[in-house]
Parts: C-alpha cells; sequence; structure tokens
C-alpha cells in the first residue's frame, strides 16, 4: 500500500465546486501548454503540414525607436519585449513559407495569459482578420501584402487585462489547426492607456501625462507646516525587470487575472500588499528608530532597489515609512500606466482610540503624560493618488482617488469603533463628563513661543513671549517641556525641563529666553531632527492656565554633489559626491548611496570613519544610457546621522 502526501501547493488550492470549473487564475507568471497540431479527427497518414501555409518568422517592431514603443510611449522601458498600451493599435509582421492567399488561407492570432486561459474571462483572446478596426475592441486588419509577408495592425481592447499576454499564430488546414511554438521573445505587455478616450483612466491634459504617467523622478515634501522641506525620490518605473516586479505584486496579491482590467481593483489589492502586515507584502514598516538587518527608510534614494530586492527576494523588504510606502507605490502605479502622484499633508491627525478627537493629558507641572497620550499629530504624512473613472460610484467621482500603502492600525472588527463614531456623528461633539478637568484659559493674556532656525549640532533658542492686554499686575509660572519625538508626533524622550516665573506688567509684551545647549539632544537624537516643545503658563493670581504646543525641524547638512568630463550618452563620466561632518563627533559605518535613472545604477559605499569637521569625497565612474536631463540623487545613512540629501540636475548630450 502506498501512501500519498499533499504538497504545500496542493493543500492552498481551493476546491473546486459547482461554482467553478476551472481554479483561480491570478498568476501572470504561470502557462498552459498549447498544441501546436490541434487535430479536429483522424489525421490521415498522407497529411503534411509543410503543404500549408506556415509562419517563418514574426516581427514586433519592439525596439525602442521603432513605431510601436514610438506611438505607445513605451520607449523608456527599459526591456526587450514589445509593450503597448490597451485601446491603440500597434503593427506587427509575418513571414510566411509562400504568398499569403486570401482566397484559400486562413490564420488568426491568439493572445492567452494565465494557466487556465478561457475567452469569457478574457484570459483567451483569439483574433480573427477583419477590414475595419473598431476603437477600443481587439481587432487585426492587413495593412500591407509584400512578396511572403503581411502586414497587421492589432487593436487591443480599451477595457483588457493589463500583463504579459504569450502570441501564438494559429493557421487553419482541413485536418487541424497548425500553431508556431511557443516563443517568450513574442510576448507582448499590455498597459493602461492614459491617452485613449475608451481607457477607464484616459488623462486628456498632455502635460499631465507627461508627469503622472512619464515622469521617473519626483519630490517628496517633508519636514513640518512651518518649515517645509522637499527632497528627490527615484521612482525608476522603467528601469530594467520593474516592470514583471509590478506584475509579480498582482500576483502576490492574488488578484483574479480578470479582474487586471479594472484600476480600481488593482489600486485596492496594491495598497494592502505594499506593505507587508498580513500579507507578506513589499516593505516592512518600522518607527521605532532601530533598523537591524535592514536599511533606514530614510537611506532609499528610490523604488527600483527595494522593488526589484523583493521581486527576487520574495520577502519583505526592510525597513519603509510613509514616503517609502508612496515612493513604491507611485513606481507601481506609473509604470502599468495608471496617473499617479505622492502627496503629502502636513499636520495629520493619527486618532488612537477612535473617539474623533485628539486628547492630550498634561500632568500637575505641564508635562505631557505618555502614559495616558495615545493620539498624535504627524508632522507629515505621505500617500498616493490615482487618476481614473469611477463608474462604481455617483457621477462627479471620478478623477483622483486617495489611495494608502502605509500599513494602518486594524479594528480587529472591534464594535466599539463603529459605535464610537455614529455616536460622535448623532451629537456632533463629545459631551463634557463631571470627571474632566476643564482646560479654561485666561484670555486677557496671549503666549507664543518661537524656536530659532539651527542646523542640526548647534545651539539655538526658545524664545516665549507672553502679552498682557489687561490693566492687572499677573505673574505666570510657566513651563517649557522639550521632547525628542518622531516625526509621527510620538515622543521619544524628554531632553529639556526648565520652568520660570514671569511678571507681566499691564497692558504690554514680555519675551524669555530658554537657551537650549547641543549636548542635551544630540546623544538621543532620531532620523529627521524633529522637536516637540510644549509651554504652559499658570496665571498664579487666577489659577488659569495658557498651553501652547510647536514642532520644529532642525536644518540637517546637505551631500553636494558634481560631475567631470563630457556628460555624453554612451562614454564614460565621474560625479563625485562631498560631504563634511558637521556634528561634534565621529560618524562611524556611514553609507553613501548614489542613483540616477538612465546614468547609473544604485550604488553603495561603505565609509568606516568621518572625523567630526572632516570631508568624505566619493568619485564613481559611470556611462549614461540616456541622453536628456536626468536627475542624481545621494543619501548618507549612520545611527548618529540620517536624513542626509543631496541631488544634481544633469543634462546629457546625445553621442
Amino acid at each position: 500500500m502506498s501512501v500519498t502526501t499533499n504538497t504545500n501547493e496542493e493543500k492552498k488550492k481551493p476546491p473546486l465546486n459547482g461554482r467553478r470549473a476551472l481554479p483561480s487564475d491570478n498568476s501572470n507568471d504561470e502557462e498552459n501548454e498549447v498544441p501546436e497540431m490541434e487535430a479536429f479527427g483522424l489525421i490521415p497518414r498522407g497529411f503534411n503540414p509543410k503543404d500549408y501555409l506556415r509562419v517563418v518568422d514574426i516581427h514586433l517592431f519592439k525596439e525602442p525607436q521603432e513605431v510601436n514603443k514610438q506611438q505607445h510611449h513605451t520607449d523608456k522601458y527599459y526591456s526587450p519585449k514589445l509593450i503597448v498600451r490597451r485601446g491603440q493599435a500597434f503593427q506587427i509582421q509575418i513571414d510566411f513559407n509562400r504568398p499569403y492567399n486570401p482566397e484559400t488561407d486562413r490564420f488568426w492570432l491568439e493572445y492567452l495569459i494565465g494557466r487556465y486561459p478561457q475567452q469569457n474571462k478574457g484570459t483567451y483572446i483569439p483574433i480573427p482578420l477583419s477590414n475595419v478596426l473598431k476603437p477600443g475592441k481587439w481587432g487585426a486588419k492587413i495593412t500591407r501584402k509584400e512578396n511572403n509577408s503581411v502586414r497587421l495592425s492589432i487593436m487591443p481592447s480599451a477595457t483588457c487585462i493589463v500583463g504579459k499576454f504569450r502570441l501564438y499564430v494559429a493557421v487553419w488546414t482541413p485536418f487541424g489547426i497548425l500553431r508556431t511554438p511557443r516563443n517568450s521573445a513574442l510576448d507582448t505587455y499590455i498597459l493602461f492607456n492614459p491617452w485613449c478616450q475608451e481607457d477607464a483612466v484616459y488623462l486628456d491634459d498632455e502635460k499631465e501625462r507627461e508627469e503622472y504617467v512619464l515622469n521617473d523622478v519626483g519630490i517628496v515634501f517633508h519636514g513640518n507646516i512651518n518649515d517645509i522641506k522637499l527632497r528627490s525620490w527615484s521612482y525608476g518605473q522603467f528601469e530594467e525587470n520593474i516592470l514583471d516586479a509590478c506584475l509579480f505584486l498582482m500576483d502576490k496579491a492574488e488578484l483574479e487575472l480578470s479582474g487586471r482590467g479594472n484600476p480600481i481593483k488593482i489600486c485596492r489589492v496594491a495598497s494592502a500588499v505594499i506593505n507587508s502586515r498580513d500579507d507578506n507584502g513589499v516593505i516592512a514598516g518600522s518607527w521605532d528608530n532601530t533598523y537591524a538587518y535592514g536599511v533606514a527608510p530614510s537611506a532609499w534614494t528610490g523604488s527600483v532597489d527595494i522593488l526589484l530586492e523583493y521581486y527576487s527576494s520574495k520577502q519583505p523588504v526592510r525597513y519603509g515609512q510613509c514616503w517609502v510606502f508612496a515612493g513604491v507605490f507611485n513606481t507601481f502605479l506609473r509604470c502599468l500606466g495608471i496617473p499617479a502622484r505622492l502627496i503629502t499633508n502636513y499636520s495629520s491627525a493619527h486618532d488612537n482610540n477612535a473617539n474623533l478627537q485628539l486628547d492630550i493629558f498634561l500632568d500637575d507641572e505641564g508635562k505631557v503624560d505618555t502614559k495616558l497620550t495615545k493620539d498624535s499629530i504627524w508632522n507629515y504624512h505621505c500617500w498616493n493618488e490615482a487618476w481614473m473613472t469611477r463608474p462604481d460610484l455617483p457621477v462627479g467621482f471620478g478623477g483622483w482617488q486617495v489611495v494608502d500603502g502605509t500599513p494602518q492600525e486594524t479594528s480587529d472588527g472591534s464594535k466599539e469603533e463603529r459605535l464610537a463614531l455614529e455616536t460622535a456623528v448623532m451629537y456632533g461633539v463629545k459631551k463634557q463628563t463631571a470627571q474632566d478637568t476643564t482646560y479654561q484659559p485666561q484670555t486677557d493674556v496671549d503666549m507664543d513661543f518661537q524656536v530659532q532656525k539651527a542646523v542640526l549640532g548647534s545651539d539655538f533658542k526658545v524664545t516665549i513671549t507672553f502679552r498682557n492686554r489687561s490693566r492687572n499686575y499677573y505673574t505666570a509660572t510657566t513651563y517649557l517641556s522639550g521632547n525628542i519625538v518622531f516625526y509621527t508626533g510620538v515622543a521619544k524622550k524628554e531632553f529639556k525641563k526648565h520652568s520660570f516665573s514671569a511678571k507681566l506688567a499691564p497692558s504690554s509684551s514680555s519675551s524669555f529666553d530658554v537657551a537650549v545647549q547641543s549636548s542635551e539632544y544630540v546623544n538621543d537624537f532620531l532620523d529627521q531632527a524633529c522637536f516637540h516643545f510644549f509651554v504652559t503658563a499658570q496665571i498664579n493670581e487666577t489659577g488659569k492656565i495658557l498651553a501652547t504646543q510647536k514642532a520644529t525641524v532642525l536644518d540637517i547638512p546637505a551631500l553636494r554633489i558634481k560631475t567631470q568630463g563630457e556628460m555624453v550618452a554612451d562614454k564614460e563620466m565621474s560625479v563625485i559626491v562631498e560631504f563634511t561632518n558637521p556634528l561634534k563627533q565621529t560618524l562611524e559605518n556611514v553609507t553613501v548611496r548614489l542613483e540616477g535613472p538612465g546614468v547609473l545604477r544604485t550604488m553603495k559605499k561603505l565609509f568606516r570613519q568621518i572625523p567630526m569637521n572632516s570631508t568624505l569625497i566619493w568619485e564613481v565612474k559611470c556611462i549614461p544610457r540616456r541622453p536628456g536631463l536626468r536627475k542624481l540623487i545621494a543619501s548618507l545613512n549612520c545611527d548618529a546621522l540620517r536624513h542626509v540629501y543631496g541631488e544634481l540636475n544633469v543634462q546629457i548630450q546625445k553621442p
């Protein structure tokens, strides 16, 4: 008696039932075997396939400078395969063993995708020849006949599946169908088409299509609302293997192939698979300032390294924070042809306990009670917007759709959250309860403070200003609490605690300076040099309280990038990265990254030590691939210093 054990693969497959004749088809990579000879019945002895029309060669005009990639705006993809957009005709040429005779010869094309191709699912597409191509519908038409060759114009449907199709040419004979053998060189990628009116992602502004589909470098805004900072991010959607990596994400998310013509479904599953929570997706998030066995979120310069690492390892890439999730999501969307942009929202409230308000609890000294305070205001949060029609919603809801790949808290189906929301909607605001200590401000005194602009590693001051608008003489017991915070507004450590008594003369303003030494913060400082100051003052004569808070970000010194030599495509040039250590300490184990789509692939170098005030110099030789205006992006990263960036625009000349 033999015992058979199921493999894991077999266990995973859903049982077949009456509803489903075939297993689900959710892999663009898997394929079926297609017979080269499909006999109609018994084949007579004298039958020789060579007596019939035979395909000798197929030309796809797939070079970047050829008609298909030029007309379909796919010439930037670094891929030897044919890449076209749906709803728009493309050209192919078939060479036969003899001239084609439409009276006696009959052939058609077949496009297949997935392991179980079915016509009704749009995964098996037979295309007979016709005299007219209908806009946005599958069709093929002969445009030229010459000797043994025919030139065809092929129209893909404007709603067809987006992915990699296999191409066969089938020839009819009285005894059966003869097909071309499987040839991966003929694989054809069909993408979304923002240039086609029938496509759900149609965008009617050429400048916007240039920016939101074809631009492979973008800007990420960060910092905080009072000090907006920006850095470049390399989307790299046209780089080698990125298109395959993006298609793999839909396989990973197990999105049925038949749903891959719908940008709404694609965005939904992609927002889940971009992060690793629940599904072993692309990027593992980390917000705790320790990035062991991975790359600090601030060190990435673009999406390419992340997507290629995930595509090869099939394991989440460590680590990301909101702008990394958004940058990779943007690459995915633009690569597939969905117009997309990265959005930064400042002072982004994060309500952790679902009561629809931000609760900050203070102790007796006016210091934030971190045990009780669970809500936070992120300095900024990044997400994406994708452009598409929304036939599933009422008129007017199409256009830019918000999609967010950063992992969120799950409600765990908890009923309390739903109840809290419904109650809040019913009453408009939370009712005051008896035990709440109400915050009653002193209305005739204004208090504000300013934080001096400073560079990381230097001393600075906080200036607190009172304006007494009354005719009374007041004294205010004032507390300043300075916290080092994550950009999510969560405090890591209180590094400054200062109290003083302020005398407030009637009808006048008074200012008080509090000095902050670099030695007070530098040992505990975090990625983005974020501080959160909270100032409270109790008016001794009335017992009433004034409170105000502000986030501030120190300036982080930049990397300098220079070039040497001629900047000409296919000719060697030099890129030089320089950085001077601004801290009063030696920087150790410093990693510098440099990348530039079309100029050089990402390069990394480790510098063991950079003593204080000394300058690192790194020269890289490269051969730029594409002419035009390109961008070089560099980052520097070590435990003591993060979020150090530099960039340079370079004009690469034609050879």
